[in-house]
């Protein structure tokens, strides 16, 4: 029977989860703009009701789930690591989503993809060549560009900002390097109960007293979390990586446009080339490691940063626990 529509089934496919991808990530700019209405209350409070709305649901599929859960790591020390960077890259992304324009903090996050391909040198044993390196250094222009050292006062925002994407960076890689002995409700389940803990004592001192409404926002940042993550795996586990991760990029046109229409914020001209320059870069690398390298990439996430909901894995870990890991050189 012909296609009435002229195009293949595999192709359809495609730009469906395309489609549930781009509303994954808009899912998660929603996230983050919440998280900016938050000015009046401590990050540890957000952090710790917006882990807990979205624990709770999480907590309900595994008890829903028949296969028997496991959660001992194999590797405890490197997931106690990745539990602290997780744990660091929400605070950090809180932080400068709360003290910087939307678009501005997303510009220095979005570093991450730079900050993995120099990770990935010690950790992974990795060896980088020119075509990367070269975007590694157009990335890093693009930031300097954002930051207009000399021009505006530099302030802890912005290194709130640029924390959040080394932290961000050593959760994609040590993943990569423990995805294939660790199952992946442990790569889960560990980093929600250290960032409901952490911030549970940390609430101690500094509480704040919450309207409906305020706890209303929690409760929606916890559950925009699971459902964006939910949306992105939906979309990297039926769709190509490369057609996918490229389009996390279009949280910068959602930060300028929430941020203009309700932040009455600017962007300066600095920060749109310096998101664009790092943009460029960013793609470069995730296009190159998705179809050039035959290992499997440290980049197939739900997104660079690993926030309020589940902890940032991919189909690659489920998928990694049946297949032999295969080494192979960026050329």
């Amino acid at each position: 029977m012909n296609n009435p529509t002229g195009q293949s089934p595999a192709g359809s496919s495609v730009a469906f989860c395309t489609l549930i991808a781009l509303a994954g990530f808009a899912t998660f700019s929603i996230h983050d703009a919440f998280i900016k209405t938050l000015q009046n209350y401590s990050l540890f409070q957000i952090g710790f009701f917006a882990v807990l709305f979205s624990f709770v649901p999480f907590t309900l599929f595994i008890a829903l789930q028949r296969e028997q859960i496991l959660l001992r790591p194999n590797q405890p020390g490197l997931v106690a690591v990745r539990c602290v960077s997780i744990f660091g890259s929400m605070v950090c992304a809180f932080y400068a989503f709360k003290n910087l324009q939307l678009a501005q903090a997303y510009a220095l996050i979005f570093a991450a993809p730079l900050l993995i391909t120099i990770l990935a040198i010690p950790v992974l044993k990795e060896r980088v060549k020119w075509y990367r390196w070269m975007a590694v250094v157009i990335g890093f222009l693009g930031v300097v560009i954002v930051l207009n050292p000399g021009t505006q006062e530099l302030t802890l925002g912005h290194a709130a900002g640029l924390a959040a994407a080394l932290f961000s960076a050593t959760t994609a890689v040590i993943t990569r390097k423990i995805g294939n002995r660790e199952s992946s409700l442990t790569l889960i389940v560990y980093p929600l109960l250290v960032n409901l803990s952490i911030c549970a004592l940390a609430m101690v001192w500094v509480y704040q007293p919450m309207s409906g409404r305020t706890l209303a926002t929690m409760c929606s940042i916890g559950l925009l979390a699971v459902l964006g993550q939910a949306l992105l795996i939906y979309a990297y586990r039926n769709a190509p990586a490369q057609f996918i991760a490229p389009f996390q990029y279009s949280q910068m046109l959602w930060a300028v446009i929430i941020g203009a229409l309700f932040f009455d914020e600017s962007p300066g001209s600095n920060v749109w080339l310096g998101s664009l320059v790092i943009v460029l870069s960013g793609v470069m690398i995730v296009w190159r490691e998705l179809t050039a390298s035959a290992t499997r990439p440290i980049l197939n996430t739900r997104n660079f940063r690993a926030v309020s909901g589940p902890a940032a894995y991919s189909a690659e870990t489920d998928q990694n626990s049946h297949h032999p890991q295969t080494k192979a050189d960026d050329k």
